[in-house]
């Protein structure tokens, strides 16, 4: 009996394999039948692009609002102000005490960075930018405080440990009242996350299709194949010989399907930047959109092999047990 057949009872003698030759002809079996499968979908072109597409399309579309998703938060990245505290220092508090309270907060592990703006420096700044030099230059006295601006380090600039560091500097006994847009940065936290959401469930829901869709195409396959499945059982073939076409039927799909997803990307980020570009100019400022690294593309291709898998073997699993030689 053939090594590929040997799973089943024939009454036929066995004969007996070297390790190597089975090593060799497993690896053998493997290629032939994969090879096999994707001649399979070139001799039906039509119905196997469609399924390609379907496929393609469905990884598109999450994998497309992942890169916006992750575009958004590089753009946050630069809204430091966003998280960052003003802290106003009592009025006639001396030049000592003020650098005292910068190196102490310096220590702090909340913090990533601080700039300290001396009253004078805030007031000449405050008469370049108001236009209104020539009645500054009136005032006896400088009515601004000193003044400190706290950045949150990463771990703790969400809406929750901004606020809690916020109170604790408050506690400084050099600090008159401190300021912290809380709501801004909660709406913007708020935001990204429901961006978040919205990405994993159009994207599971498109999985659980694509995974319908694949199983459905392997199950019509099986049909059409159903004698011949019923001469390879009568023979001897192993379940697994017989599951491997389909399986890597599957396989097939999703790498391809995972591919066109990849040009699609690719092709929608080329088409969009010109829009942001434009956008961006109103802003005065440049922005380039960042595509998907090779981790990422990695990541998208498995992920569309391992749905194209798993629809074939949910498939194979409960329709090829049901034809058996009578």
């Amino acid at each position: 009996m053939s090594i590929l057949f040997r799973g089943r009872n024939s009454g036929a003698s066995e004969r007996k394999v070297g390790v190597i030759q089975a090593f060799f002809m497993f690896f053998v079996t493997h290629i032939r039948q994969a090879l096999a499968s994707l001649g399979e979908l070139w001799r039906q072109p039509a119905a196997s692009l469609m399924t390609i597409g379907v496929l393609g399309l469905s990884i598109t579309l999450p994998s497309t609002l992942y890169i916006m998703v992750k575009n958004t938060e590089k753009i946050t990245v630069g809204w430091e102000q966003a998280s960052e505290i003003s802290l106003f220092l009592k009025t006639g508090t001396p030049a000592s005490r003020s650098q005292q309270l910068v190196a102490r907060l310096n220590s702090w592990p909340e913090i990533d960075s601080l700039v300290f703006i001396p009253a004078d420096d805030a007031l000449q700044e405050f008469q370049q930018l108001s236009g209104l030099g020539d009645a500054i230059a009136y005032l006896e006295t400088n009515p601004l405080p000193d003044v400190v601006l706290v950045t949150p380090a990463e771990r703790h600039d969400s809406p929750l440990a901004a606020k809690r560091l916020l109170n604790k500097l408050k506690a400084e006994r050099e600090v008159e009242s401190a300021k912290l847009d809380i709501e801004w940065l909660e709406r913007l936290h708020a935001v990204i996350a429901i961006a978040r959401d919205l990405v994993s469930l159009i994207g599971g829901l498109l999985f659980v299709a694509v995974v319908l869709i694949i199983g459905n195409t392997i199950r019509l396959n099986i049909l059409s194949k159903r004698d011949e499945i019923l001469v390879m059982k009568l023979v001897g073939a192993t379940d697994a010989f017989i599951h491997r076409p389909f399986l890597y039927t599957g396989f097939w799909f999703g790498l391809l399907g995972g591919v066109m997803a990849w040009f699609a990307v690719v092709g929608i980020l080329w088409w969009m930047d010109s829009s942001i570009q434009a956008f961006a100019a109103l802003y005065q400022t440049s922005f380039n959109i960042t595509g998907l690294s090779g981790t990422a593309l990695l990541v998208m291709l498995g992920l569309s092999v391992g749905l194209g898998l798993l629809g074939s073997l949910i498939s194979v699993q409960r329709h090829v047990k049901q034809i058996e030689p009578t």
